[in-house]
């Protein structure tokens, strides 16, 4: 056997967590939900994501095969799931957070092509496992976390993550006794005609986990039936962990409700005792959760709002989106029920039939033709009848084109992307786009600072008129109709401080018209929701008043 490799000091504790029998099973909520219960106790606490999949990142990804793609501040294009971390922890992640297959091979081919290896045959094991574990232990390394839960994509079993899971097992032989802890999520299905759970498939996911060397901690077990005591003693015998390390989970009526099933199940008492963690408070402070809980399960007003886009079909296509909903809705205590509609079926005769009773109207970002014109018929429809309407990055930008050609009257107003030759291209390609052939990750990405005019509608919900937003697009206004715009009634109301690039319009007379550049969603959480979502929630909750 190999001498055991040692691994660089680091404070932080290592929690891994896997998932066996199918997808979808929720790993990414259940590790922000345990973020959330030892960042509750005091904890600094941080989640990574490492996703199986040969492409360097999801950016080129179509949603219906990936879901939303989701944007840090530094303008890294990721996995939905890092949503869902900062959604829980209201702490910003970063490109260090989500690491796939194809970013650790790109690295290591790179690095072999410079002549790192001095001539060596570049193996699986140990070249790409030594890449893999570098970026495991690297957000630990920087003394600002004392934990870093690691989420392994795909199920136990597939051939894409055989090298991750490797990689896990070598660092548990690497790293002291204490600090690491794998915990493994599977599923108990229930059979009607048995009337009964079956354990089976969790026991082979640990059977097969256990082929590939790791022994879980841990097992969180998905039901949708509370889960026998007897039951829970088979899975740990079979399976090799304490009764009390079998943990149920079963389905919740929302996500945010998971953190406190977990603390039921005593799951962050598990982890703590096993990693002997010291230093945090005896019980998770989640007065602030609980408040936000109350006021999400106990509405006093309802809404419906009308979201527009090409993807409706997938809802995790518009995660960011919902959840900002979800948020924007607890805020004003109001339940918001959010109607899909998609935009290849819109058109201006159909229009008023597909929004009867909605109270508000939310354009979605996008790419492509596809649905665009539909998305145009929309903002008409809701501009002329005085909706409340909210426009994201395409949104916005179809907003513009409505404009120019309804109230400007400028004909064939287009953007360049769907008309490369109109002859008013009010939305055109940033200059500094059109040199680029590469399509990933070269888009304007990450964050940018934007200035609000005075008394806007947009600086009255921000309650500043200096902001920061994340941004994700090849094209923009044209400046060179700008005074048209304003002269006709269309504010630009937030400008790009360095570049004069319109990052907010809004039509002043009008309830609640305003559209950004930017993804506000992104940055909606639990603890801090988006102000342009809330005031737009508002603004619906008062047309519903009106209206009724």
């Amino acid at each position: 056997m190999p001498d055991r490799t040692p691994t660089p000091a680091t404070t932080a504790k290592y929690i891994f967590v896997t998932g066996g029998v199918t997808s979808s099973l929720g790993k990414g909520i259940i590790a922000a939900s345990l973020a959330k219960l030892l960042q509750a106790r005091g904890f600094r606490v941080t989640i990574q994501k490492f996703d199986p999949y040969i492409n360097i990142d999801p950016g080129t990804l179509n949603p219906y095969e990936h879901g939303e793609c989701y944007v840090t501040d530094d303008g890294a294009e990721t996995d939905l799931d890092l949503g869902h971390y900062e959604r829980f922890l209201n702490v910003p992640t970063s490109q260090a957070n989500n690491v796939t297959t194809g970013r650790i091979y790109d690295h290591v081919i790179r690095q072999e092509r410079e002549g790192a290896y001095l001539g060596k045959t570049v193996q699986v094991v140990p070249h790409i496992t030594d890449e893999i574990k570098r970026r495991m232990l690297m957000l630990g390394e920087r003394n600002e976390f004392d934990i870093v839960i690691t989420e392994i994509g795909g199920c136990i079993g597939d051939i894409e993550s055989l090298p991750f899971v490797e990689a896990v097992r070598q660092l548990r032989w690497e790293l002291p006794p204490n600090d690491s802890v794998v915990i493994h999520l599977t599923l108990l299905p229930y059979l009607a005609a048995a009337g009964e759970l079956k354990t089976k498939p969790t026991q082979h996911s640990v059977r097969d986990l256990r082929e590939a060397g790791l022994q879980p901690d841990i097992l969180v077990c998905r039901s949708e039936h509370p889960i026998p005591m007897e039951m829970r003693k088979k899975i740990a015998l079979f399976c090799n962990v304490k009764i009390n390390s079998v943990i149920e989970a079963l389905d919740a009526d929302s996500i945010y409700s998971v953190p406190l099933l977990m603390l039921k199940e005593h799951l962050d008492e598990r982890v703590i005792k096993k990693m002997k963690l010291t230093g945090g408070s005896a019980q998770p402070d989640l007065e602030v959760w609980k408040d936000f809980l109350g006021r999400l399960k106990n509405p006093t007003e309802e809404i419906t709002i009308a979201l527009v886009g090409k993807y409706v079909e997938l809802p995790d296509a518009y995660k960011s989106i919902n959840e900002a909903f979800v948020h924007a809705g607890a805020q004003n205590e109001c339940k918001v029920t959010v109607r899909s509609i998609q935009s290849d079926h819109v058109t201006s005769e159909n229009i008023a039939q597909l929004l009867h009773g909605v109270d508000g109207v939310l354009v979605a970002p996008g790419f492509g033709e596809r649905g665009f014109e539909g998305k145009v018929a929309a903002i008409k429809y809701v501009r002329e009848n005085r909706i409340p309407f909210f426009g994201i990055c395409l949104g916005m930008q179809c907003a513009v084109v409505e404009f120019a050609r309804n109230v400007l009257q400028l004909e064939g107003a287009s953007s360049t992307e769907m008309d490369p030759g109109s002859p008013f291209p009010v939305i055109a390609m940033m200059e500094e786009q059109k040199s680029i052939t590469q399509k990933g990750g070269t888009m304007r990405l990450g964050a940018y600072s934007c200035e609000l005019r005075r008394g806007s509608k947009a600086a009255k919900a921000y309650g500043r008129n200096t902001i920061s937003e994340r941004h994700r697009h090849r094209y923009e206004f044209n400046n060179e109709f700008l005074k048209q715009f304003e002269e006709a009634g269309m504010v630009p109301s937030g400008l790009n401080p360095d570049t004069g690039l319109v990052e907010v319009i809004e039509i002043p007379n009008h309830p609640w018209f305003v559209a950004g550049q930017f993804h506000p969603e992104l940055k909606s959480t639990v603890q801090n929701p988006h102000p342009l979502f809330v005031r737009f929630v508002k603004a619906a909750i008062q047309h519903h008043k009106n209206e009724f």
